[in-house]
């Protein structure tokens, strides 16, 4: 009895196993940036996201948010954000409109404001595999990247001065 349990539960992991074997290499999965997610692909992901940062997101900001550090993390954020989050009123880019999953719009709604900054910051060093998201360990430097999360979890009570940095066009973006 034991016998027969544990070879029908080793032939159910196996055809399981073979099945996924075969979803994936015989291109049945979907795989293009225009199809609908696999299933399970968003429960799986945002609960292993969630629990990662959770974990490893910095729990205070090692520097105080000011006028200058704004500043400086919305001319980081135009460099290197904005053609796949956007900016504040801007249509988004041709790059933004072909990314899947779609990359939220951060001076949309609420944005990240209600996200704690350590939760942005691990964003944006580490990026989210699967995203897009890239991470800027290798391009920013702590600082810089502090900056742009500030920037964002304060989105909603920026200056006017501030605004001004991110309401200028990019160059070359491209709305098709």
């Amino acid at each position: 009895m034991v016998r027969t349990f544990l070879l029908g539960a080793a032939t159910s992991v196996t055809v399981l196993v073979l099945g996924v074997a075969v979803y994936f290499m015989a291109g049945i999965a979907p795989v293009a940036t225009a199809s609908a997610p696999m299933p399970l692909e968003d429960f799986l992901a945002k609960s292993a996201l969630r629990s990662r940062i959770s974990r490893e997101s910095p729990k205070s900001v090692p520097f105080a948010a000011d006028e200058a550090s704004y500043l400086e993390g919305a001319s980081i954020y135009r460099d290197d954000c904005a053609v796949c989050h956007g900016l504040p009123g801007g249509a988004p880019s041709a790059i933004a409109k072909g990314l899947f999953p779609h990359a939220p719009e951060l001076f949309k709604g609420k944005g990240v404001t209600d996200d704690e900054p350590g939760e942005t910051y691990w964003k944006v060093v580490n990026g989210i595999r699967l995203t897009g998201m890239p991470g800027f360990r290798q391009s920013l430097s702590e600082r810089q990247a502090w900056e742009v999360s500030l920037l964002l979890a304060h989105a909603d009570t920026l200056s006017t001065s501030v605004r001004s940095v991110l309401a200028a066009p990019l160059d070359g973006s491209a709305t098709k």
